[in-house]
């Protein structure tokens, strides 16, 4: 006997997503984020995957585009193929466009959950019941700015983006506020003195974790904030793909996965279960992106110890449906897959 082979059709979409607000950053402010959504079509099923434009790793959606309009014709004849089968497959095409790869993976397991007929965490006999709750982030602009974002969402979690010569200061107008859980991310901006002397006072603050307050490649400025932070200091740009969960051990006590800069949910999932063994905490975290790619991530909810998906509440407006937050709380979509579909 023959297997017969499946095509599947591959849809680009290119959109920009209006932020309610100015996002900045220790390293950039924006109001708008580029994103391309990856539809993937067989059997007369959508699956859908999405990539945003990102500065830091000099990547547009056009150029996500076209690295993966090259390789059409393979994803095409790839319709039978498992998840993991698919993502490696396709990974050594992609070794150089990690974004372009994750919309893929993220579109072909959707597709094949869809197929199905199981939402993802199902299809991987996963329980949803102790799922972590989701932070909102507090970018950095003035006290006053800062004040009314969080007066605009009350949240039982803030992550708090810090960088700037006064950050003490607004923890501490911010916490006059609010008696949330807060969690601090520096994004490179501090050093390994201020890592450590910021961590003493922004405990009593009620701050949990402190995320990567060095540059990523400052391994031996990671190795004294590590021995002495009174906080534990979860890695981002240090941990990018596979590899880096390793060098993480020792240097910092958790991981935050991004599913763009890994390559997608099959990677994720690999990274997620070596952090583990390690010892490491685990967390999933999101660009600003739409709903196609915070479905994505509520799947992983139940491997993860904290989670930062975000993303499509800071959008003026949505472009898709798909899981919905209240409060903190994931609420999942009906539909099967990840349980996000465009708004057509």
């Amino acid at each position: 006997m023959f297997k017969i082979q499946s095509n599947m059709q591959v849809k680009l979409h290119h959109y920009d997503l209006k932020l309610k607000h100015n996002f900045k950053i220790s390293r950039l402010s924006f109001d708008i984020k580029p994103t391309l959504i990856v539809e993937l079509i067989s059997d007369g099923i959508s699956g859908f995957g999405e990539a945003t434009e990102n500065a830091y790793y000099e990547l547009d959606t056009y150029k996500i585009a076209a690295d993966i309009t090259k390789i059409i014709p393979i994803i095409e004849k790839s319709g039978n193929l498992s998840p993991e089968e698919f993502w490696n497959t396709l990974n050594p095409l992609l070794l150089h466009n990690r974004f372009a790869l994750c919309a893929l993976d993220i579109a072909f397991h959707d597709l094949f959950a869809r197929k199905k007929e199981k939402k993802l965490y199902e299809l991987w006999n996963l329980s949803i019941d102790k799922n972590p709750l989701t932070n909102y982030t507090i970018g950095i602009s003035t006290i006053d700015e800062m004040l009314l974002k969080m007066k605009e969402m009350p949240w039982p979690i803030y992550k708090i983006k810090l960088g700037t010569p006064n950050d003490i200061e607004i923890v501490k107008a911010l916490r006059a506020t609010t008696k949330a859980i807060f969690r601090v991310d520096a994004n490179c901006g501090w050093t390994v003195e201020e890592t450590i002397k910021n961590s003493i006072v922004l405990k009593d603050l009620g701050v949990e974790f402190i995320e990567q307050p060095l540059k990523a490649d400052d391994y031996l400025g990671h190795a004294e904030v590590f021995k002495h932070s009174v906080l534990p200091i979860i890695a981002d740009e240090s941990c990018i793909e596979e590899e880096d969960v390793l060098k993480c051990h020792n240097y910092f006590h958790g991981v935050n996965i991004k599913l763009m800069k890994c390559g997608g949910i099959t990677s994720a999932l690999r990274m997620i279960h070596e952090a583990k063994s390690l010892g490491l905490k685990t967390m999933v975290g999101c660009m600003t992106e739409s709903t196609i790619g915070i479905s994505a991530i509520a799947h992983l909810l139940p491997f993860l110890d904290y989670v930062d998906m975000d993303g499509a509440l800071l959008l003026e407006k949505d472009i898709a449906t798909g899981v919905s937050i209240d409060f903190g709380k994931t609420i999942y979509s009906k539909e099967n897959g990840t349980g996000a579909k465009l708004i057509r």
